[in-house]
Formats: structure tokens, sequence, C-alpha cells
């Protein structure tokens, strides 16, 4: 409860589950589902608006995994697509994008850590990030494979075909078992009158100030999801969707929401510190150290980054622990260490689509209301077939690099 990223990290999770009951609350989704109805007819137009959703939404995949799966579901439910689907498509988008596009996060932490080992291209370590993107394989080859299954062009594998089948048969959308409780599992639909007027600006405006204050703040998605907080209070005051006293009371409910994920946050965080104690990481590259050897480098690398990643829940902890053995690595066996460092990005992206107790998939699960293991084994296949495909890209540009 010391460690100041798990402090930061309950944080916006509490304001997240504020965002929610108040978007709920205030029928903002629903708004924004009934506004979006009238562009959006077929699961292939669901599934691709998500993916575009996620794209768009780029800054951190806390913000991306929570905001996407929130305002698609009421959507996708109403086109029988499965929550293991949408949440596929959600998850598999979030870490990828945030690699691929230099103004996330996950992009400015990473840059730090090159230019903090001297990996740099015109003396920056941003400079040598946007060189190592391209060889990012891992988060290429995954969300060209979300787009592609979104428009139908790739198969529904595993628990999705299983449960696309069961969505299309029965209407349940859930996985086997269900999903998990309900955001607010009071909160009862209401009839809509006649002639009723969607305002999708009421949920809109707040996600747009959340991501402008969060790319003005530096990419602190604490402040943006704040600011989003703020700006939802001010429009549904105004509008009197609710009394201050209400809205005060959907506040600490929002919070209680995600209990479970906070709970299991803490958790993940207790598990990452008794392996970095127990020195797993050393341990992990002392027994893959003696294959470590010249054109095998970048595969092996993102083998056991890919593992350790799975294994262990560290994402961003990972690339600090092990890029300051893998760049002194590469540079005595010759390997261009820009080369060597993308594929540890690329293993942290897999850790973090498939580990059942990582943050980004239990915030995915918890936003799209089904359990972490449901989405894992819904991701498992893709990220597999992703993954494998990555190592041998990783095999071939070791030997022509």
């Amino acid at each position: 409860m010391t460690n100041e990223s798990l402090q930061w990290l309950l944080l916006v999770i509490a304001m997240f589950g504020i965002l929610i009951i108040l978007f709920e609350k205030s029928h903002a989704v629903k708004d924004f589902g009934i506004w979006a109805g009238r562009f959006i007819h077929t699961k292939r137009q669901a599934l691709t608006g998500t993916a575009i959703l996620g794209v768009i939404i780029f800054l951190d995949d806390y913000l991306n995994n929570l905001a996407v799966g929130t305002t698609m579901k009421g959507i996708t439910d109403r086109l029988r697509i499965p929550r293991t689907q949408l949440a596929y498509v959600v998850n598999c988008v979030a870490a990828p994008v945030c690699i691929l596009i230099p103004l996330s996060s996950w992009a400015v932490y990473f840059a730090t850590l090159l230019e903090s080992e001297g990996v740099t291209v015109g003396g920056t370590g941003m400079g040598a990030y946007l060189k190592a993107m391209p060889l990012t394989f891992y988060a290429w080859l995954m969300v060209i494979m979300v787009f592609l299954h979104a428009l139908g062009l790739f198969p529904k594998l595993g628990a999705i075909k299983r449960d696309a089948l069961r969505a299309e048969q029965t209407g349940d959308v859930f996985p086997v078992g269900g999903g998990v409780e309900a955001v607010d599992p009071e909160f009862k639909e209401e009839e809509l009158p006649e002639g009723y007027k969607a305002h999708p600006w009421n949920f809109l405006l707040p996600l747009i100030v959340m991501i402008a204050v969060t790319l003005l703040c530096g990419s602190e998605v604490l402040y943006g999801s704040m600011a989003g907080v703020v700006t939802a209070a001010i429009l549904y005051l105004a509008q009197r969707k609710m009394k201050f006293k209400e809205f005060l009371s959907y506040c600490f409910d929002g919070v209680m929401s995600m209990g479970f994920v906070l709970v299991l946050s803490v958790l993940a965080f207790a598990v990452q510190s008794a392996n970095t104690d127990l020195g797993l990481a050393n341990f992990i590259i002392e027994i893959t150290t003696p294959i470590m050897k010249g054109a095998f480098l970048p595969a092996v690398v993102f083998l056991v980054c890919g593992v350790y990643a799975y294994a262990t829940g560290c994402f961003w902890d990972l690339a600090a622990i092990i890029l300051p053995l893998v760049v002194p690595l590469a540079n005595a066996m010759g390997v261009d260490p820009i080369l060597a460092s993308a594929a540890v990005f690329s293993g942290a992206a897999f850790g973090s689509n498939t580990c059942l107790y990582g943050d980004g998939v239990i915030m995915c699960a918890q936003g799209c209301e089904i359990k972490s293991i449901d989405l894992m084994f819904a991701t498992l296949p893709y990220a597999c077939i992703s993954g494998g495909i990555t190592f041998i890209l990783y095999l071939i540009c070791g030997f022509v690099m």
C-alpha cells in the first residue's frame, strides 16, 4: 500500500467508478447508445466501431479498457454480440495502440527507459522509441487481427465462437456462468417517454474533456479522469438530472462498485512485489542467458518477456527490470539494441493482453461486466497466434539485422 504506482492506480480506478455510475444514473450511456444506434445496425459495424473508438482513446490502456467497454456494451448487447467478443476487441486494442502511438503513457515511459539506458536517436529516447515502433511486431499484428476479426475476415475461435452461437440462439450475451456483478445492481432500466430526444453530448463532453486534460497534463490520466467527473457533475446538476445529495451518493456508489477491482489490484501488486523480492526476473534471465546468442537474442527476449509478463502481471515493471539487462547484452553480442528493446515492448503488450490478474484484463473485464478468466480464455487463441508470428519475425530480423 506504500507503492506510489498502486496509490495512483487506486485513485484512477475510483474516478472511473464514479464516472461510470454517473453515466448510468444520468442516462448518458443510454443516450449515446440511442444516438450511435442510428449509425450502427450490424455486428460488423458495432465491432469495427468499438475498435476505432479504442484507437481514438489511445492515451492510456486503463482509460481505454474502462471507457470503451462501458460505452459500447449497450449497442453490442442489442445486436447479440457476446460480452467476451466485445471485451476481446477492447482489450486487444488497448495496450497495442498505446505502444504504437507515441503520445501515450506507455510510449513516454518506455522512451524514458531507453534514454536512461543510453539508447537514443537524435539525442533523445523518444527518437529511439520512434525507430523501435515499426519493430514492435506483436502490437501491429494484434491490432490488425482485431480489425480483421471485427470485419468478419478472421474467424471466431474458442470461447468467443461458443458464446457467439449461444448469444445468437438465446440472446444471452454473457459467458456460461454469467458475468460479474453489475456496476450498479439496483439500477433499473426505465421506459423512455414517447418522443424522447437523446443527447449524446452528456456522454461525449466528459470524455472529450478527460482526453484533453490528460493530454495537456502530460498524459496524466488521474487529472483527466478527475476533470471528466467534474464536467459530468456540472452537466448533470445543471440539467437537473440529479440533486447534489444524490450526486454525492452516486460518487460513493461508484467507488464501492469498483471494490472488487480495487482489492484485486492491491493483491496483484502484492504478487508483483513478492516476485521482485524473490528475484524471479534475475532467475529467469540466468537460466535463459546460455541460449541468448547473437541472432537468436530478439526472439528469445520476446519469449522470455511474454512468459514473464503472463506469469507475473508485470508490464511496466518488466521493462524497467529487463531493459538494463537486455541492452548491454545486445551491445555485447553485436545485436541492434533498438530491435532487442522492441522485443521487450512486444512481450509487455502480450502479457497485458493475456495475464489473468493483470490490471488491463481486470479493468476491461469490469467495464464489460464479465469475469477476468473469461476474458483471458477469449483472448488467448488470438494472442498466441500473434505471439507465434511475432517470435518468427524476431527470429528472421535477428539474422537479417
